[in-house]
């Protein structure tokens, strides 16, 4: 049997595939244990650990990181860098803020060591790596006494033997996590690469232990670990490499995405994921596209993660008034506590599901299957005061409240699909999370899209993505040499050599050599610039042309400069599991209960998902209804229960 897990800042997800059929069931988390939420919902379930494979997507690293809640952590360099993380690239948030407030270093002054071993570019000694060096650096650690050590030393990713001598004297000391950059990011960019190391040091430890407690608890059962690139580890090599987890549950959305609606016949996908205080928008197109330029809680992660944008604007979005009279959305949130006016907990100011509840397209008595009514009464008190401050009734105030919303996601999805060249009318939209069938006809208008999709179990999609992800590494090299230079056997060998151990970790957890994939790409760029394009090695005879074309399309121009090759990338993957789904055995939509929805004085079905089978039409406007989420089929759309389950929008007319 297989269990996906999802362990969220509420609630803890669980998705049991078995026999064909797939079973779900949420659980409060308990942050402070994480294992223990998980414990308790296998036990709800009543399975036995000792019949189940558990892929478990964790938010230890990304909770440690983002709360600052790591452990003391050292960073040691070469003689004269130890502010190198501190000045970072000098780059401040505000262009116009000529006062910015200095944030606060990664690593304190007095955790940072400076010792020997420093190399040039080409890779010659500049200093060496004395005894003496490493006879201080042990001295000093036994002084500060920190939790872990992160070891960045300049040019690392051209010959690490100085970091990894480093490593070695370290290694045999007592529970000291020990990060060096080169095996964490061997790539060139120092200030990138002392992060990488730091981040992977400082919440190491975290997430070694947490995933020790949860493997033992759950022995003998294998537990693998969703990784920020969407594909999965094995728990017990996942704790050296922490790193690479800071998104694992998102990257388990967009796993799950790419599967049902892969299932339901639509490819290219632009998703959004709306909770109740942050939107993540991704597109998807034939697969997971990853990154080396995101960003957790402000510091940079230049590791493989799915690409993915950000904006605050959820369910519990506030809305307000500013000085100017203008209407604000965000990205302020009134959280789960004490949550919108609507919940009944004390909250007072106006919020995205306090409007939809004035508008309609909620029904106070099917939040969470009717578990958790919703206070009409405080919600329309909560919109009148916006309302008043805007000289406008109620239900056009709760208008503009959801409409800013929308701008705000609409604008989010431009920038992953307009800004990099791409049309979204190529593209279905995906909506999952909580709030985003409230939402997905009016995002879909917005950028002119004809079609979309809500997934089946779109409240859980993150915990069915832990069990529709492939095993797969992702491994790097910097090579920055001009393209009309380097020969192709070159290239060529430093791809085998990233293979070879990636390739025995993945036949260590039971992947066939016959059955792993190779993904090669390269990073290119014009000589002199900071960033570049990656694209699909196949070959230097063609490569320079495909850059030039890619950066026509990416930024409107292309240089007659020399091309360099930067980084050579593999990915290698196990085959992606087999999950077939099942459609809802339900039939047609029947009853004849229907709401009035104010902004338009039209009604509108209410109709419960599960009892709608497998070919059923619904023509909007009506709310499908089902335990953790809403969907508002708008006017002029019409939706289809596709084979598996999910509901396919498409939109027959004008709005």
């Amino acid at each position: 049997m297989l269990l996906g897990v999802d362990t969220g800042g509420t609630f803890t997800d669980f998705v049991l595939y078995a026999d064909g059929a797939l079973r779900v069931h949420k659980v409060l988390s308990t942050p402070e244990a994480p294992e223990q939420a998980i414990l308790t919902g296998i036990r709800a379930l009543g399975l036995d650990p000792a019949r189940l494979s558990v892929v478990h997507g964790s938010t230890v690293a990304t909770n440690a990181v983002l709360e600052r809640k790591g452990v003391s952590t050292a960073y040691v360099t070469n003689r004269g860098l130890a502010d190198l993380l501190s000045l970072g690239r000098q780059t401040r948030p505000d262009l116009y803020d000529l006062e910015p407030a200095l944030p606060p270093p990664p690593v304190p002054p007095g955790l940072c060591h400076e010792t020997g071993g420093r190399l040039d570019a080409s890779g010659e000694t500049v200093e060496v790596l004395t005894g003496t060096d490493l006879d201080a650096l042990c001295a000093w650690l036994d002084t500060v006494r920190p939790r872990a050590v992160a070891v960045n030393l300049l040019f690392s990713y051209v010959d690490d033997r100085f970091e990894q001598a480093i490593a070695e004297r370290l290694a045999g000391r007592d529970d000291l996590f020990v990060s060096a950059g080169s095996s964490v990011l061997p790539e060139y960019g120092e200030y990138e690469r002392g992060m990488a190391a730091f981040l992977n040091a400082y919440v190491g430890p975290l997430v070694q232990g947490y995933l020790d407690r949860l493997a033992g608890a759950l022995a003998p059962a294998p537990v693998a670990v969703m990784q920020s690139s969407g594909e999965t580890v094995a728990a017990d090599q996942a704790g050296r490499h922490a790193v690479n987890l800071l998104l694992s549950g998102p990257a388990g959305g967009l796993q799950g995405a790419r599967h049902v609606a892969g299932l339901g016949g639509c490819e290219r996908l632009l998703s959004f994921d709306m909770g109740g205080t942050s939107t993540d928008v991704a597109l998807l197109d034939g697969g997971v596209r990853l990154t080396r330029d995101g960003q957790i809680g402000g510091w940079p992660v230049a590791v493989p993660m799915v690409d993915m944008h950000t904006i605050g604007a959820g369910g519990g979005s506030i809305a307000r008034v500013d000085a100017g009279g203008l209407l604000q959305v965000g990205p302020e949130s009134a959280g789960a506590d004490p949550g919108p006016a609507c919940y009944g907990r004390g909250g007072m100011t106006a919020t995205v599901t306090d409007a939809n509840l004035v508008l309609g397209r909620l029904r106070p008595d099917a939040f969470l299957g009717g578990d958790m009514p919703l206070d009409v009464a405080a919600a329309e008190r909560a919109v009148d005061t916006v309302a008043a401050a805007l000289g406008m009734d109620r239900v056009d105030a709760a208008l503009g409240i959801v409409s800013l919303a929308n701008e705000h996601m609409a604008r989010a999805l431009r920038v992953i699909s307009v800004q990099r060249g791409l049309d979204p009318r190529d593209f279905t939209l995906v909506s999952f999370g909580g709030a985003g069938g409230l939402h997905v006809c009016a995002l879909a208008e917005a950028l002119h899209m004809h079609r979309a999709l809500v997934p089946v179990h779109a409240g859980v999609l993150s915990a069915l993505g832990m069990l529709a992800a492939p095993r797969g590494r992702q491994r790097s090299r910097t090579l920055a040499q001009p393209l009309d230079e380097i020969a192709v056997a070159e290239v060529e060998a430093a791809f085998a050599e990233l293979a070879g151990q990636a390739r025995a970790e993945l036949e260590a957890e039971g992947v066939a050599a016959a059955d792993i994939r190779e993904q090669r790409s390269v990073d290119l760029r014009y000589r002199g610039q900071s960033y570049s394009l990656n694209l699909p090695w196949s070959g230097l005879e063609e490569l320079a042309e495909a850059f030039h074309e890619l950066h026509a399309q990416r930024y409107g121009h292309r240089l007659e400069a020399p091309v360099e090759l930067v980084n050579v990338r593999l990915g290698l993957q196990g085959p992606v599991p087999a999950l077939p789904l099942a459609g809802p055995a339900g039939g047609a939509p029947t009853g004849d209960r229907v709401v009035r929805l104010p902004d338009t004085g039209v009604e509108a079905r209410v109709l419960e998902r599960a009892a709608l089978g497998v070919g059923t039409r619904i023509s909007g406007p009506a709310l499908i209804v089902e335990r953790v989420s809403t969907t508002f089929l708008a006017p002029g759309w019409a939706a289809t229960v596709d084979a598996v389950g999910n509901l396919q929008l498409q939109r027959v007319e004008p709005a």
